[in-house]
């Protein structure tokens, strides 16, 4: 199988909420905030082609299903749906896709599964051809969200993806979907349930999503302020880190702007960084 990184929209966000336990005089050294404090992010999303046949999208980003109020006021960049600019850029429609896997369903990772906003129109799910495969733990938080991050959910999104009659909720290691070829495994610090795909086993590459959304985060201490359970994900990306160190397994950021994937180092006192950085995935083969 191949595997390339395919881009969707952009955001601006608060870079206090996005580094909440660091400093600003810490964070400003990775990242550049604008005059209002905002950094850029990337929601980034993984193409893999040929998974026991079948062509497989992980995530969709943030997408453009936002009115032009909400868009604004979430910071994306741009109007129009730019994964679907991507995909086509990559010679495939969303009609073309066969699977599409949530790692959760918070709206900069599921919203692009929706199509553009219109004014007067209804919601709709593009992919119409793909099972769309999330989390049963998750699934369960995303119906009946905690009033603390219920605004992270798009209301109707559950309702919309049962109707299709093509959602698939994982509960162990693997889906039915993609049978032994992508292995998931769970944390609950960011978000209960958070779902993580690896492709391609030992040497193969890991969907972080947000218990690692991009370089700075490697850093065990640095969380997000929108991390439900901050201990437990420093716990949990710990181990996380050290189970792909040690099997030579690579990271996919999707929110990082400016890296897609790298490899794990840690250094004589313990602590983990992230090296090698590529700013796009380009056609790798996984066995």
């Amino acid at each position: 199988m191949h595997l390339w990184s395919i881009e969707s929209n952009h955001q601006h966000l608060d870079g206090g909420a996005m580094f909440g336990n660091a400093a600003r005089a810490v964070w400003a050294k990775w990242v550049t905030p604008d005059e209002l404090n905002r950094v850029l992010l990337a929601t980034r999303c993984l193409l893999a082609e040929n998974i026991d046949g079948k062509t497989v999208l992980f995530e969709t980003g943030v997408g453009a299903f936002l009115e032009p109020k909400l868009s604004d006021r979430y910071g994306v960049v741009e109007k129009e749906h730019m994964l679907l600019r991507s995909l086509q850029q990559r010679g495939y429609s969303h009609e073309d896709i066969d699977a599409v896997v949530l790692s959760h369903l918070h709206f900069d990772h599921a919203g692009g599964l929706l199509a553009a906003y219109r004014e007067g129109a209804e919601p709709s799910l593009l992919f119409p051809n793909a099972r769309y495969i999330v989390g049963e733990t998750h699934w369960q938080r995303a119906c009946r969200p905690h009033p603390r991050d219920r605004a992270s959910f798009i209301p109707f999104l559950p309702e919309l993806l049962e109707k299709s009659r093509r959602l698939e909720l994982v509960t162990g290691d693997h889906s039915p979907c993609l049978g032994e070829s992508t292995r998931f495994s769970f944390s609950d610090g960011h978000t209960p349930g958070l779902m993580h795909a690896e492709i391609g086993g030992d040497n193969g590459v890991v969907f972080c999503s947000d218990l690692i959304p991009g370089r700075p985060w490697v850093h065990l201490p640095v969380t997000m302020g929108y991390d439900r359970f901050p201990e437990r994900l420093i716990d949990e990306k710990k181990d996380f880190l050290a189970d792909k160190l040690e099997r030579g397994v690579r990271l996919f950021f999707n929110h990082d702007p400016d890296c897609a994937l790298a490899d794990v180092q840690r250094d004589e006192k313990g602590r983990f960084s992230a090296v090698n950085p590529q700013p796009a995935v380009e056609g790798i083969a996984i066995e």
